[in-house]
């Protein structure tokens, strides 16, 4: 049964819509791996799995408010061309994320939204922001966490499904849905928290 320190696989699809385009998925041959109650996931995620069993079916809505939150306009903002000369031309394009810092030394994602003479304007508000998440999917399995698991999440990374690379970003391992908001991706799919 899933309780806290558990560690827990799932396959699952996401969409924002209940019957819209999948926008993240974990499947059977790469499933999404956490120990619950270490916030590797989104908490409202956790809630919906608590006492169920390797085996069992899970389908449940998260409304945006318990999800990524409402789009914050003001997340949307002009930075100085300037700051952007040490990135490749092809990276500065228009829907691209680009990792980023803020003055307290914050890891963010930004989406560049527009490119002008002296501007790039960047959106930092989460993919999902704004969105109700609709889940559906399986628990393929659930044990005890290990010492070395449980030891692990002291670590410089949150873990999620994909574990971390050796520059402490999160790994490429697990959701199987790369590039599109997953694990390995960078725009902080089902589970990087950093």
């Amino acid at each position: 049964m899933i309780t806290k320190n558990k560690f827990v696989t799932v396959s699952y699809e996401m969409r924002s819509e209940q019957d819209g385009a999948v926008l993240e998925a974990a499947r059977v041959d790469q499933p999404m791996g956490f120990i619950c109650g270490q916030g590797q996931t989104m908490e409202y995620f956790e809630m919906n799995l608590l006492d169920k069993k390797e085996g069992d079916a899970f389908e449940f809505k998260i409304p945006m408010a318990n999800a990524y939150g409402e789009r914050n306009e003001e997340m949307v903002v002009d930075l100085p061309k300037d700051i952007f000369k040490d990135i490749d031309a092809d990276d500065l394009i228009i829907g691209n994320t680009l990792p980023m810092m803020d003055s307290m030394g914050r890891r963010l994602q930004g989406c560049i939204v527009a490119i002008v003479e002296e501007e790039v304007k960047i959106d930092f508000n989460h993919p999902m922001a704004g969105k109700d998440l609709f889940f559906k999917g399986d628990v393929l399995g659930v044990r005890d966490a290990t010492d070395e698991e449980l030891e692990a999440l002291n670590s410089k990374c949150g873990g999620g499904c994909g574990g971390c690379s050796s520059d402490g970003d999160c790994g490429s391992g697990g959701c199987g849905s790369h590039g599109d908001g997953g694990c390995g991706s960078d725009d902080g799919g089902c589970g990087c928290s950093h």
